[in-house]
């Protein structure tokens, strides 16, 4: 009997349906109003998209090195999976499968998988240590590069009077001291720095799976020799 094959988004509809089971309607329905109004008001003509160029950039990654992308795209292809921050549910549901069914076809490809927050980065350190992820795991200070990237979003008054009934501001938390996040977004970046392939999503509750992401690496990348 075949296995069935995981999935990114079932794993997230999962979770959904444990928040239907367990939350109380008024904070169900809070978090799945901002996720709907995030794709209604969402500027797709923004988002970064295939045939952009990146402008070169250096990321703090959260073990003390940097992730610099010219020297990255000298070994090839560039793949960076933007999320939320460390404490994000959906974010610490997502990494452990891109660890599981992305970083090994993208290493044995040739390509280096960087996931990307704005969150501080001895604060985001605790994601890639709780989940042992072997893929680099950078800051963008200040949401640089995702505002560069047409990703960003900010909490409406909503979900900020929630999180600030549970005493939690986002800027606290992130070390940003803003209520800006980052949609979660897949971006594959060529040698020659254009981007092949992109995805974002407005509700963070939609990931992209690592299938599409592995055949737009398979398209550009040699396997590497070593």
């Amino acid at each position: 009997m075949s296995q069935t094959k995981e999935s990114v988004r079932g794993l997230l509809a999962e979770l959904h349906a444990e928040r239907v089971a367990t939350w109380r309607p008024e904070d169900l329905q809070v978090n799945i109003d901002q996720r709907k109004l995030l794709e209604d008001i969402a500027d797709r003509d923004e988002f970064v998209k295939a045939g952009d160029v990146v402008a070169p950039f250096v990321l703090p990654e959260v073990d003390g090195g940097v992730v610099d992308l010219a020297k990255v795209l000298k070994r090839g292809p560039a793949v960076l999976i933007f999320f939320r921050f460390a404490g994000c549910p959906a974010c610490n549901i997502a990494l452990p499968y891109y660890q599981r069914n992305l970083y090994p076809a993208l290493r044995d490809l040739g390509a280096t998988l960087v996931a990307v927050s704005p969150q501080r980065g001895d604060r985001l350190v605790e994601i890639k240590r709780r989940h042992d992820l072997s893929f680099l795991v950078a800051t963008d200070t200040d949401n640089a590069l995702g505002r560069k990237f047409g990703i960003l979003y900010s909490f409406d008054e909503p979900s900020r009077q929630a999180a600030l009934k549970k005493g939690a501001h986002i800027g606290e938390t992130t070390g940003t001291g803003t209520w800006e996040l980052p949609m979660p977004a897949v971006i594959v970046i060529g040698t020659d720095r254009v981007v092949q392939f992109a995805d974002v999503s407005p509700d963070w509750l939609v990931r992209t799976e690592a299938d599409p992401v592995i055949e737009a690496v398979r398209h550009l990348a040699p396997v590497s020799a070593e």
